[in-house]
């Protein structure tokens, strides 16, 4: 378990999943992303370039100009290949935990990030499995959430619904359904009190009873 995770925890909340991504298929979906193609085709532009601009005569007046412009030319490259070199860091800094009140999950690359989304603000928990995740057995469950969470985006503020996602896990099937169990019981009792309540009501140190 992530020891800097679990600080988030609080006392009275029960720790019933606890885990991280498989590090094969991480490491996979972080090296052949949707931006490998166009770093591919980028690059090779970049080069053929490059080869054609240093096998001219004038090569050594144009070298001056050439060598530092297209090293800004291919950020796209760098930025690719600094995602995927730093995906086993990424990695490292990535875990997840499920509790009877709330999904926690860590992450980042030098910072990281920890968030946290109770069960009461998630309306809806979808299984994933894209090609890497059936190629290695792992799954995705993406959570969405019933508020509006502010973002911003080009400087400009926004809203968005996104929930926590758990990425890449071995024992996915089992987690689905105790996330989504826990969902359905808790996010159901907020909106029509039902009997997973117990009978006399102590307030917020009420104890889930599925």
């Amino acid at each position: 378990m992530d020891n800097e995770l679990s600080l988030l925890i609080g006392k009275d909340e029960k720790i019933l999943y606890a885990g991280k991504p498989d590090k094969r298929c991480f490491v996979f979906e972080c090296i052949f992303n949707p931006m490998l193609p166009f770093a591919l085709v980028w690059g090779f532009f970049d080069m053929f370039f490059i080869g054609t601009a240093f096998s001219s005569d004038q090569s050594d007046q144009v070298a001056y100009f050439i060598v530092p412009f297209m090293a800004l030319h291919l950020m796209p490259v760098w930025i690719y290949l600094g995602g995927a070199l730093l995906s086993f860091r990424r990695y490292r800094n990535t875990a997840y935990i499920v509790t009877d009140k709330a999904i926690y999950a860590s992450g980042g690359i030098f910072a990281r990030t920890y968030k946290s989304k109770p069960f009461a603000e998630l309306s809806h928990v979808d299984l994933h499995r894209g090609i890497f995740d059936q190629w290695f057995g792992v799954g995705d469950i993406i959570t969405t959430s019933a508020q509006a969470n502010p973002a911003t985006l080009n400087g400009r503020r926004r809203s968005t619904n996104a929930g926590i996602s758990i990425d890449s896990i071995a024992n996915y099937a089992e987690v689905y359904k105790l996330v989504k169990q826990l969902q359905e019981d808790i996010y159901t009792d907020v909106m029509y009190p039902n009997d997973l309540r117990p009978k006399e009501n102590h307030g917020y140190k009420s104890r889930y009873r599925g």
